[in-house]
């Protein structure tokens, strides 16, 4: 049964009373990791409140208009990356479901619009530094500097994170990843160069990590740079839905099921280890396995309740902060609006200082926008001649009272986006907000965090909870774990998961097993 006649047929409970793993959420880390244990002869109940799969992937019909929800790009889709397909790709082909999506490769990968300036990026690690060499010609040596470390950082974060626990050589077959495992990005542009545009202009994709160069870990801007860049920008035609519909169809195929509009209630613990859930509708479903997909702070205090853990684990989740959530604008153009020859994605900012970019996100009247036009790879989202624009701005939930200010909202959108596209509201056709407050009641994040927990240097990789927690047989998937947010970031906590719980050492070992 494929995802979507899944989701036709809503069951008000489980088919079965015991399963073997049972998984809470579908987001795109609890699918990665519910598939893999399927597709290895695990008999898997996934659990999910909304009426479709992916979290932030899903995507939403209004009228003719087919909308993702927040998910704009993706890297690891290449058959041929390097000595190893991408990740992305090797997780779909292992489960037999690559050909449920079909990535198109977005290029140019972005630009950007500073006051003065105006800026294109195309795919390829070289075509990158050519253009930014261009821009500033005497700069050239600290470019490509800059980009050798990111490269560096990008390939021993993955060999690390793809193989067996880090030993005693770890400092000599990973002396990057050591040395700025604790850098921001501006630590590391320091090393390289001194000029404040230049340091702005390779920094423009950060609010796709919550975080400006000052406060964002360099080892996880580096590795979403290298995905976009070097490795190559994607987008999934008919929306990135087409992602989570495939991993819930691998759920499927292998005898697993999917539960929608419906919720865990409780996850039972005994005598410190797991017994399985009790759903919202008072059905007990017994399993020695549960992955909560769900935030994590909400998994220890609510579905298990905190005596079960110890105190020090309680500590190190009270110490984390957790991410800033967004506003969200879902329009549609018509054919003679003057922003449709804009790119698939571009940042807008007012100024060269991305700081206080930041901080006018903090203080909710952001200064800055960024814009994704995804009908410029897949024209089929809205009717012949139409465009659907996607207007992004970070705040975080407490910046606004955001039931009664979403008109308010729409409006600061609309009035920015005019200002960058003159007569842009003349071919406005439809438009909608999301605001933290929809993005937590469609995923329950608290605060409607976009990445789990923050992406600080502090708060990347091992400082995050691991995917096995105390209570044995109860693990964590997606952007509450480990390395991060993101994708990219989340599909690799449900491999990890999955890779533990079914004994495998490293990444290689679960793909030879799977096959």
């Amino acid at each position: 049964m494929t995802a979507r006649a899944a989701r036709g047929k809503f069951h008000a409970e489980a088919r079965r009373e015991a399963y073997d793993a049972i998984v809470v959420g579908s987001g795109i880390g609890g699918l990665t990791a519910a598939s893999l244990l399927a597709r290895a002869g695990r008999r898997v109940l996934v659990v999910e409140r909304h009426d479709r799969p992916g979290g932030y992937a899903h995507s939403f019909r209004r009228g003719p208009y087919l909308f993702d929800s927040a998910v704009h790009l993706v890297g690891g889709c290449e058959a041929d990356f390097g000595p190893r397909p991408g990740l992305i790709h090797q997780l779909l082909s292992s489960l037999g479901v690559r050909e449920h999506c079909e990535f198109a490769r977005v290029d140019p990968c972005y630009s950007v619009d500073f006051p003065d300036f105006n800026f294109r990026v195309s795919s390829g690690l070289e075509s990158f530094a050519a253009a930014h060499i261009a821009a500033f010609p005497r700069q050239e040596d600290g470019i490509r500097g800059f980009l050798a470390q990111c490269a560096r950082m990008r390939d021993e974060t993955r060999a690390a994170m793809g193989g067996r626990e880090c030993d005693g050589t770890a400092a000599r077959r990973f002396p990057t990843l050591r040395a700025y495992r604790r850098a921001t990005v501006d630590d590391v542009l320091a090393c390289h160069m001194s000029e404040p545009r230049l340091r702005a202009l390779l920094t423009t994709l950060w609010p796709y990590l919550g975080l400006p160069p000052g406060r964002l870990s360099f080892l996880y801007f580096a590795a979403m740079l290298m995905s976009y860049i070097a490795d190559g920008a994607y987008y999934c035609r008919g929306t990135f839905q087409r992602l989570a519909d495939a991993l819930a169809a691998a759920v499927c195929a292998a005898d697993g099921e999917m539960l929608f509009n419906n919720s865990v209630r409780r996850i039972r613990v005994a005598d410190g280890r797991v017994e399985g859930v009790v759903l919202e509708n008072g059905q007990r479903i017994d399993a020695p396995l549960v992955v909560s997909n769900a935030d994590a702070r909400q998994t220890v205090e609510e579905l298990v309740g905190e005596v079960a853990f110890g105190a020090a684990y309680r500590r190190a989740l009270q110490r984390l902060r957790p991410s800033v959530s967004a506003l969200v604008a879902y329009l549609a153009l018509d054919g003679a609006a003057t922003a449709t020859d804009a790119a698939h994605e571009t940042f807008t900012y007012a100024s060269w200082d991305h700081e206080s970019a930041y901080q006018s996100s903090m203080r909710g009247e952001p200064t800055w926008f960024s814009t994704t036009v995804p009908t410029r790879v897949d024209p089929s989202l809205a009717p012949a001649g139409e465009t659907l624009m996607i207007v992004t701005t970070l705040v975080p939930f407490e910046a606004a009272s955001w039931r009664q200010d979403k008109s308010r909202c729409q409006e600061l959108l609309l009035t920015a986006l005019e200002k960058r596209w003159p007569g842009l509201r003349a071919g406005l056709k439809f438009a909608e907000v999301g605001t933290p407050r929809t993005m937590e009641r469609y995923t329950r994040n608290s605060g409607g965090a976009l990445y789990g927990w923050e992406l600080s240097p502090k708060q990347i990789g091992p400082a995050r909870p691991r995917q096995k927690t105390p209570i044995d047989g109860l693990y964590l998937a997606g952007h509450w774990t480990q390395p991060g947010g993101g994708i990219y970031g989340v599909v690799t906590s449900g491999v990890q998961a999955a890779r533990e719980i079914l004994g495998h050492d490293s990444d290689a070992a679960l793909w030879q097993a799977l096959a």
